[in-house]
């Protein structure tokens, strides 16, 4: 039965709204604004870390701390932050995380110590995590379900457009003002995002506030620590490492845990009812599948354009604009699709776009043009603007609205956990595979086999699509290295995508059996 916004904001725990709070455009401008100052945040690190590296005499160790701090403490804590935006207000919640986001932007600035950046990125995923679960649970709450789709597009493409312009902002900023001045690029747009917030954002909580399932914080935030350290960690230590085995086997084993702590309470973090859903369940592993695809091509597409082709960063940014934009562009267009046809079809589509480009990708060669980089790269972005927004709705619009925040924290942590995984199971697959071709890629150029042998010592230099050729090479000697490197990191770079390839597929054929929701559905349509 549709109900009016008074009705919808009192089960909400929320009071009836006039003004510029009962527009929920205003709502979509602020959370907008919020979603703008996390992805330029999370990608323009990579251009500043070579600052960072030289001002504060970094390993690089330490560059992959000051990621790996982030994203660790952002996945571990999505759900809670969304489960406190539910039980405490999304609006306050919300807030918080712009403003702690901020000020740890600022400390990361002026810390002036390696350590002090690691700590204060830290700070930065936890106030994260506020604030991104609770971005879509304000829209769930704020539109009504024939308009929410919409506005989730609006959502993605805002997101993709900041992640499109962050390289080029960026680079200009480290080169011409400083490493700091890309942090404290989130200063003015938190000051904008809380003014216009505290104006027009409507407040809304749970109608019925809960006691908060402390036990289930803690176990669930080590079962996701314990798994993503053991992934992220996976690269260095070797999937066949002890202590990766151990962190994985740990996590997993508190997983299960988790869910049989959170069957037994009578307020659990994570309702078990959720997953019985299936779009909820299905749009999680489509999420996961999608960005296990995503994260790794950028990741191995940037290293293709800079240390093959030899482009700045900045260029190389450039070059994958296709991608971003046509992701932006395409998130527009996937809300009234979804509205359309249902969650499931557009899922599927996107995903076999996804699969086909991966494959695509596969006949990349380190002299290849860009005229058959370009194609894969729009196939790519039209088939993620498909999936994010449809899966969004599947995860999002199919639960109560009571449990939005939580929802918004699963599908977050989805992505960053799709995103972790693909990273390393990817990046693993391309070091294996080319420092086992090296020998063979060199030999075939004429160099000494013993030789060969010899420059496998420097296997971690190819999987990342350098030369493992030493500075003091002869020069006709590092031609021929260099080719050889690149052969064998392209061969390896086409195993991973061709995996990635196959599992994208498997997730277009999972969100075929994502189905509409139907009368019976904890969704009520609101009309504004």
């Amino acid at each position: 039965m549709a109900v009016n916004q008074a009705e919808q904001l009192g089960r909400s725990g929320g009071e009836p709204l006039a003004g510029a709070r009962a527009n929920p455009t205003w709502t979509l401008v602020t959370v907008a604004l919020g979603v703008v100052m996390v992805g330029l945040d999370a990608t323009v690190v990579a251009i500043a870390n070579p600052f960072i590296a030289s001002s504060l005499h970094a390993s690089l160790a330490d560059l992959q701390w000051i990621t790996n701090s982030y994203l660790l403490v952002l996945a571990v804590l999505l759900i809670v932050g969304g489960r406190l935006g539910d039980r405490y207000g999304r609006r306050i919640v919300f807030l918080i995380g712009v403003v702690g986001f901020a000020a740890a932007s600022v400390g990361v600035g002026i810390i002036g110590s390696i350590t002090g950046v690691i700590v204060m990125r830290g700070l930065q995923g936890a106030f994260g995590a506020l604030l991104m679960p609770n971005t879509l649970a304000l829209l769930r709450v704020a539109y009504p379900e024939e308009r929410l789709n919409r506005a989730i597009g609006i959502w993605s493409s805002t997101s993709a457009l900041a992640i499109a312009g962050a390289p080029i902002l960026g680079g200009l900023l480290v080169e011409r003002v400083s490493w700091q001045s890309v942090f404290y690029l989130n200063v003015p747009i938190a000051v904008l995002t809380v003014a216009i917030g505290v104006a027009v954002l409507p407040e809304s909580r749970e109608a019925v506030r809960q006691r908060m399932d402390l036990a289930g914080v803690v176990i669930l935030a080590s079962s996701l620590f314990a798994l993503v350290v053991g992934v992220v960690e996976a690269q260095s230590w070797g999937w066949g490492s002890s202590r990766v085995l151990g962190l994985i086997l740990a996590g997993a084993v508190l997983l299960v845990v988790f869910t049989l702590v959170e069957l037994r309470t009578s307020s659990p973090l994570v309702p078990p009812r959720l997953f019985r859903i299936r779009s909820v369940s299905l749009g999680v592993v489509t999420v996961i599948l999608s960005f296990f695809a995503l994260f790794a091509v950028l990741f191995f597409v940037s290293l293709y354009l800079q240390n093959v082709h030899g482009f700045d960063p900045i260029a190389a940014a450039v070059r994958t604009l296709p991608l971003t934009l046509l992701f932006a562009a395409t998130s527009l267009v996937a809300a009234r699709l979804t509205t359309r046809l249902g969650a499931g079809p557009v899922i599927s589509t996107g995903l076999l776009c996804v699969s086909l480009a991966l494959f695509g990708l596969t006949f990349l060669e380190p002299g290849s043009g860009y005229v058959q980089l370009w194609p894969s790269l729009c196939g790519l972005g039209i088939g993620l603007g498909l999936v994010v927004v449809a899966s969004a709705e599947a995860i999002i619009g199919n639960v109560p609205i009571d449990d939005s925040g939580l929802a918004g924290g699963i599908q977050a942590t989805a992505v960053q956990f799709g995103g972790v995984l693909g990273a390393s199971v990817l990046g693993a697959i391309v070091a294996g595979r080319a420092a086992s071709v090296l020998p063979a890629k060199l030999s075939a150029l004429g160099i000494h086999p013993g030789d060969a042998r010899h420059l496998l010592a420097n296997a971690a230099l190819v999987s990342q699509g350098l030369s493992a050729a030493g500075g003091n090479t002869p020069p006709r000697l590092h031609a021929a290295i260099t080719a050889g490197s690149h052969a064998a990191f392209m061969s390896g770079l086409h195993l991973a995508l061709a995996i990635g390839g196959v599992v994208a597929f498997a997730g277009a054929v999972a969100g075929l059996f994502i189905r509409r929701a139907g009368p019976g559905s904890p969704v009520a349509p609101v009309h504004l």
